[in-house]
């Protein structure tokens, strides 16, 4: 039986009634609420919802897109994103003149239900390992990205995930700036691997922790990389600096909230006169390095060099509500957004 949540007429933005482009509440709405789309689409196919039973069509209908294509995990079926194309309303020429999205490419995060739950948690612990890229679902979703981009270029196309397909969305954009593709992207609570030191009350212990993590994760790059590895990842980072994606966290939601101490940590280091050692450790996670002793450079899937990072100061009560998507389009959404730029 369908949640109220899943019904876009009891859920969804129906105060959007005419879309501002320009304007960033509404862009974001217009993200959020189709990568819900695609955690319906597969909900519909899970429960065998067709033709008017199915219930993901208004989520993107509203917004006047239509669905392109579904993006299918090989090993069950599952889809795990989709493409949505623009169509521009015939009795309105303003869309020409604000140029939405041709494309928005959304990638879902992990559902709870048993035909979908192993691949999923497969997919989460390949992100764990930062093996994520070797994955079939993220191989899947850059095929994907690269044939849009071939059909309407990069300037024309948002990318949009949440938790899971955050990390997705994630790693397909950086790998896109990293070719001078950078791609609009939009970021919903993506899962960040670290020590929950953000939950830590006591601010003197909480920024001691950071400091002792940032020294010994420099002092780990020194002993374990070589000259050539230290000045490939700051060419990385500098490369991508100047693609900022748009970051969306709840401060109490646990898988994502660390992104917040660490971008903020990055700036206490420079204010305290140790910036170089804050470039490195931000550039590096403790469990990339192990690998680099190993032999094996990997990048971290989930480190960025720039953000724009909104926080939803309206926060919510429990993890699901903290977590969930819908409360990026909610009329009480409570924002609070600052620019993080590497340089």
């Amino acid at each position: 039986m369908a949640s109220d949540k899943q019904i876009f007429r009891l859920s969804g933005a129906l105060h959007l009634t005419a879309i501002d482009w320009k304007n960033s509440y509404h862009r974001t709405s217009v993200a959020a609420s189709l990568v819900q789309a695609t955690y319906i689409l597969e909900r519909d196919r899970q429960e065998q919802r067709q033709g008017p039973q199915a219930l993901a069509p208004g989520w993107w209908e509203f917004f006047h897109f239509q669905l392109y294509r579904v993006l299918v995990d090989d090993t069950d079926s599952s889809i795990t994103g989709a493409i949505y194309e623009f169509k521009y309303p015939s009795y309105s020429s303003s869309y020409l003149e604000l140029k939405p999205p041709r494309y928005v490419i959304a990638f879902r995060g992990t559902i709870l239900k048993e035909s979908s739950l192993s691949s999923d948690l497969k997919s989460n612990l390949q992100f764990t390992g930062n093996i994520l890229h070797k994955s079939p679902r993220f191989q899947i979703a850059m095929q994907a990205i690269q044939e849009v981009i071939s059909l309407s270029g990069a300037a024309n196309i948002w990318l949009a995930g949440h938790s899971l397909g955050a990390a997705i969305a994630l790693l397909a954009g950086k790998n896109m700036a990293k070719v001078g593709c950078p791609i609009e992207t939009y970021l919903f609570n993506p899962p960040f691997i670290s020590a929950p030191v953000d939950k830590i009350k006591n601010e003197k212990v909480k920024h001691g922790l950071r400091i002792a993590s940032s020294l010994i994760t420099a002092g780990i790059t020194a002993a374990v990389s070589s000259n050539d590895q230290k000045q490939q990842r700051e060419y990385s980072f500098q490369v991508l600096s100047t693609w900022i994606p748009y970051l969306f966290l709840n401060p109490l939601d646990h898988i994502c909230s660390e992104y917040l101490g660490y971008f903020e940590h990055r700036e206490k280091m420079a204010e305290l006169g140790v910036g170089e050692i804050g470039r490195v450790a931000t550039q590096h996670s403790i469990g990339s390095l192990f690998s680099t002793a190993l032999g094996k450079d990997i990048e971290p899937t989930h480190l960025l060099p720039s953000a724009f990072l909104t926080m939803n100061m309206n926060c919510g009560q429990d993890f699901k509500e903290c977590h969930g998507i819908h409360q990026w389009w909610t009329q009480d959404f409570q924002w609070q957004s600052k620019l993080h730029q590497f340089s």
